[in-house]
């Protein structure tokens, strides 16, 4: 999780707008916690590699060249990590090449000796072992080192000096040694880049110093020294452009490499943690600058315990000014707490009073709930019934207001149709036809148009009434059974019988008088019609009736 987050960071770091680069920030800060409580983990994967290195150099012989090798590896891994042991095994590596009259290896363990000893602040140390080396010894391959170490050692001198007079002369040689870099680096060199970079910070050029520095933060890899570095030299040139935010952001990430590389030389942190204190975050400011201390008093340099020492105390006395203006904010919270629980628990004994005289209250009107709601249930289901009665009501009004208008149209109708069939009577009579008219009274084919007729004012009286009958008849009915009405069919036999039993007409016997058909053939429709339905055959005539 810590390295997902760590990925994040980076990756969004040029990409987002000064709004959101506080937000970012915040998340930094976040992994630089979480890393620095891992921080035993890579303490103790550094202790493991160099332990790995003793065990290698006992089993070497003392003579051989590759004791010196593994005697410098030691001292890189020491060298940000222990600065007396990285001395330790720094001089060990000169007595050898003293020993065996090795000038090269000798002047190379001097040089990478100076530039520790003036990186820790023993400058009269390091120009000492700058001055024991034979400048005509040193190789072409070692004159970089050779200029880089005068132009550190005497850098620091002409910055820390107090004698304005001497800092011209330091800064004189720290430059001419620069001179001379700049002829034997090659241009693309990590060394050249970093050179070129100090000197356009310096010159206020923070476009092309932020240029070079975005391609050695490319070359760099996150968690390790290297990238501490050009993140460190990062936030410098924010500093300079008084770019707060990005500053502290590059100094979390050199802190979180460092960390992640166990570098305990580093200066990230407690710069970061002077700015937090200078923004109000006294707390974080205090945890990094004690975490910063630790690793100073662990890497054991004068030069950083000095640095750090002041801004220690400062963050240090104002966190515990903080503490105690905490401590009597709680002394006299915690007297108004007492004082609230005294009232509390006069409130809580007159609240417990009350409490019995509503509970008693309560139980009476618990009791009165129930019986209203007893009476409310009985209203309900008296609504319902009403409410069912209604709808019965209206329906049976429906069907009374439509069936009466077609008893109506029909009695017309066969009033007209009687006085028609008493003039032709008449007009036979009259004209002796009374063969005629035997024939006519014995034969049925004269009731068929009167009966089409009849169902016809029936079948679409009732789909007046109930235009969905059919397609809500067929949804009772299994699929392959469902009624089919021929062409220019409204009802069929089948339909017309349920038609009837949905207007409350259940008795076979009146069903058989309307339909014209006997008792037995109107019961076996009934039965046929209720086998086919899709669900209990027991209730299909009453979910007919309910069909709206």
């Amino acid at each position: 999780m810590r390295k997902i987050l760590f990925i994040l960071s980076l990756s969004v770091v040029c990409l987002v707008p000064q709004a959101a680069f506080a937000v970012n920030l915040d998340s930094l800060l976040n992994v630089l916690d979480e890393t620095m409580e891992g921080s035993v983990r890579y303490q103790k994967e550094k202790e493991s590699r160099i332990h790995e290195l003793k065990r290698e150099a006992g089993q070497l012989d003392v003579h051989s060249s590759e004791y010196y090798d593994l005697n410098m590896k030691l001292y890189a891994e020491y060298k940000a990590f222990i600065c007396d042991s990285a001395i330790h095994f720094l001089t060990r590596s000169i007595e050898w090449a003293q020993r065996f009259r090795d000038e090269a290896r000798g002047n190379g363990a001097k040089l990478e000796l100076s530039y520790l000893l003036s990186s820790s602040g023993m400058y009269k140390e390091a120009v000492d072992m700058l001055d024991s080396i034979d400048r005509a010894s040193v190789l072409p391959q070692q004159l970089a080192r050779y200029y880089m170490c005068f132009d550190r050692v005497y850098g620091e001198l002409g910055y820390y000096t107090q004698h304005r007079a001497n800092a011209g002369y330091y800064w004189a040689i720290a430059q001419r040694s620069k001179d001379s870099l700049y002829a034997l680096l090659e241009p693309d060199s990590e060394e050249l880049l970093s050179l070129k970079e100090t000197a356009l910070r310096d010159a206020h050029n923070y476009e092309e110093a932020l240029r070079l520095n975005d391609i050695r933060i490319g070359r760099a890899t996150s968690g390790t020294q290297l990238y501490a570095l050009v993140a460190y030299y990062r936030s410098l040139i924010y500093q300079k452009q008084g770019d707060r935010r990005r500053e502290m952001f590059y100094l979390g990430l050199s802190a979180i490499s460092d960390i992640r590389s166990a570098t305990k030389d580093h200066a990230s942190l407690w710069m970061l943690a002077q700015l937090l204190y200078e923004a109000g975050d006294v707390e974080r400011a205090y945890r990094y600058m004690r975490f910063s201390w630790n690793d100073t008093k662990f890497y054991n340099a004068r030069l950083r315990s000095w640095q750090s020492a002041d801004v220690l105390s400062l963050i240090d006395k104002t966190y515990q000014a903080m503490i105690e203006k905490q401590k009597n904010s709680l002394e006299t919270n915690l007297k108004v707490i007492t004082l609230l629980l005294a009232l509390l628990f006069g409130a809580l004994v007159y609240i417990y009073r009350q409490m019995k005289r509503l509970a008693k209250a309560r139980n009476e009107l618990q009791s009165a709930n129930k019986q209203l709601n007893t009476l409310n249930e009985d209203l309900r289901r008296m609504n319902v019934c009403l409410q069912s009665t209604n709808s019965e009501l209206s329906e049976s009004n429906q069907i009374k207001e439509e069936y009466i208008a077609r008893f109506v149209k029909l009695c017309s109708t066969y009033i007209d149709k009687l006085d028609s069939y008493r003039r032709m009577v008449n007009k036979k009579l009259s004209a002796g036809q009374t063969a005629d008219l035997l024939k006519i009274t014995r034969s049925q084919n004269a009731l068929e148009p009167e009966l089409r007729e009849l169902y016809a004012n029936f079948d679409t009286a009732f789909l007046h009434i109930f235009p969905d009958f059919v397609k809500k008849f067929n949804a009772l009915l299994h699929p392959d059974d469902r009624i089919v009405l021929k062409r220019g069919e409204l009802l069929n036999t089948e339909l017309r019988i349920f038609a009837l039993i949905r207007l409350g007409i259940e008795d076979s016997s009146q069903i058989a008088e309307f339909l014209r058909y006997s008792v037995n053939t109107i019961y076996n429709y009934r039965s046929k019609v209720k086998n086919k339905a899709g669900g209990s055959r027991e209730d299909f005539e009453e979910q007919v009736k309910s069909i709206r």
